[in-house]
């Protein structure tokens, strides 16, 4: 047994050896064809580099050919000019020496005029001296400089990590909005790569039960804002990396951000057995719910014993404890998870061909025929389509109606610890209604349908402007367990 072990371990090890072996031989070959493509980079470079300058200096001795030309042919108009001057001026002294020659008076009197012609002869008014000069100093270039910056050329530098400004960084309105900066200017960084990953944990990231990091590339601003998220975790782990042309840098340090949201699933076994219930989508059913409570009557023919009660810690577990089934009219499908505290937030969308609906709040096990609005530990709002549309808030089995529209999405804001549950139009953010009361037990969320179908969407923040309609609301004052409208 002993040599077997000896020998399984030798053979472990061997394996071991050969693995490693190849993995070396691979990245031997890996050096190689890197090295290979890094030169014919290096390559590529310097044939770019070597094109500007051969197009710079192209460009520059084509400037001094330029300069030569204008300048030789101010020259050349000049010598024209003088040329012209000169013939003139030979031919006024031609003919001023001949008139020294002149003896009869009426001959001198026709040339009286030549001191004249000379005056404003153009050999007199002729500057002799050059228009330009023949120096092309102004054309020498000196590159002393730029030696010195070709020369200090060499391989990139791998970036520097970010440093996230987590006092910048913000999350409202389900969006991240992350900021970071360089701890030294590096004017080569070519974008940044933002990674992220939802978790449970505030501290540093975990290796076990970790979700994969999602990756947003080709960032070329120091903040970027992720929308569109579902926090259906308590925080979000961050990080950054910069990258220049050839290398990406090491990973900031990560940072965790809380995305406090309230996240609950449909709770099937409270829903009527006319109600098809998924997640977050409950659906009106009524052939379906027949057959089930044929079989139902008969298990309970069957059985003289009441089903056992689930013992459990977890929130969604003790709100579906010891709880019956709504039945008759009460069309009522319930959350799994309840608010105990806390301000939270959710939205409801219809199906256009609901007959008849209602959304709102209730105190844990109501009564399986209760229907929400109609006692007085359930607040709602309802909306009836069925012949004329109405709308009216509900509690106590009184009823407030809202002469307002109706929108297509409602948002539900629940402020357990203020006493106060408002409605709102979940696109505009226009308040509907608000209940206020003092609550004394934990509230579960609410669904009543007949005919259509509801979406439910869960793991949403409260939105800003919610919370700013919520602080001038507040100012108001006033707490009711009735029905109060708060315009």
């Amino acid at each position: 047994e002993t040599l077997q072990r000896i020998v399984s371990t030798l053979v472990n090890k061997n394996d071991e050896i050969h693995n490693f072996i190849d993995m070396l031989n691979h990245t031997i070959s890996n050096v190689q064809v890197n090295s290979s493509n890094a030169i014919s980079e290096l390559d590529e470079e310097f044939d770019g580099l070597y094109s500007v300058l051969h197009e710079m200096k192209g460009s520059m001795a084509n400037t001094i050919q330029q300069e030569e030309a204008r300048k030789i042919q101010a020259l050349q108009d000049q010598l024209s000019q003088c040329s012209r001057a000169l013939e003139s001026s030979e031919e006024l002294l031609e003919l001023a020496v001949q008139s020294l020659d002149i003896k009869n008076p009426v001959e001198l009197l026709e040339v009286e005029n030549i001191d004249w012609i000379v005056t404003v002869a153009s050999a007199f008014r002729l500057s002799l001296k050059p228009k330009v000069s023949d120096s092309m100093t102004h054309m020498m270039v000196d590159f002393a400089l730029e030696k010195r910056m070709l020369q200090a050329v060499k391989f990139l530098p791998v970036p520097k990590a970010p440093e996230i400004d987590v006092a910048a960084c913000l999350v409202a309105d389900n969006c991240i909005t992350i900021s970071w900066r360089m701890p030294e200017e590096d004017s080569r960084i070519d974008h940044f790569v933002l990674e992220y990953r939802k978790t449970n944990f505030d501290g540093l990231p975990r290796l076990k039960g970790e979700q994969r990091w999602e990756l947003v590339d080709y960032i070329k601003a120091t903040q970027y804002t992720l929308s569109g998220l579902k926090f259906d975790t308590k925080y979000m782990n961050l990080r950054v990396q910069a990258c220049n042309k050839a290398v990406a840098g090491e990973y900031s340090d990560p940072v965790t951000l809380e995305t406090k949201a309230f996240v609950f699933s449909l709770d099937s076994t409270s829903s009527h057995l006319n109600l098809k219930v998924e997640d977050t989508y409950v659906e009106w059913d009524p052939t379906g719910g027949k057959g089930q409570e044929k079989i139902k009557g008969k298990e309970n023919k069957n059985s003289n014993t009441a089903s056992p009660k689930r013992s459990t810690n977890s929130p969604r577990a003790s709100a579906r404890a010891s709880r019956d089934r709504f039945a008759g009219e009460s069309y009522t499908v319930l959350g799994d998870t309840a608010v105990e505290s806390g301000q939270h937030y959710w939205e409801v969308r219809a199906q256009k061909d609901c007959k008849s609906y209602s959304v709102g709040v209730t105190y844990r096990n109501p009564g399986k025929f209760d229907q929400l609005g109609k006692t007085n530990s359930s607040w709602c709002i309802h909306i009836n389509n069925w012949l004329q549309t109405t709308f009216s808030a509900k509690h106590n089995n009184k009823a407030k109606t809202l002469d307002i529209p109706v929108p297509d999405r409602i948002g539900v804001y629940c402020d357990f610890d203020g006493g106060q549950l408002s409605f709102y139009n979940a696109s505009s953010k226009a308040l509907l209604h608000t209940f206020r009361t003092k609550f004394t037990q934990p509230l579960l969320p609410g669904f009543m349908i007949w005919c259509g179908g509801l979406t439910v969407t869960t793991g949403l923040q409260v939105p800003s402007a919610v919370k700013t309609l919520q602080k001038s609301e507040n100012g108001l004052g006033g707490s009711t367990s009735s029905l109060n409208n708060v315009a």
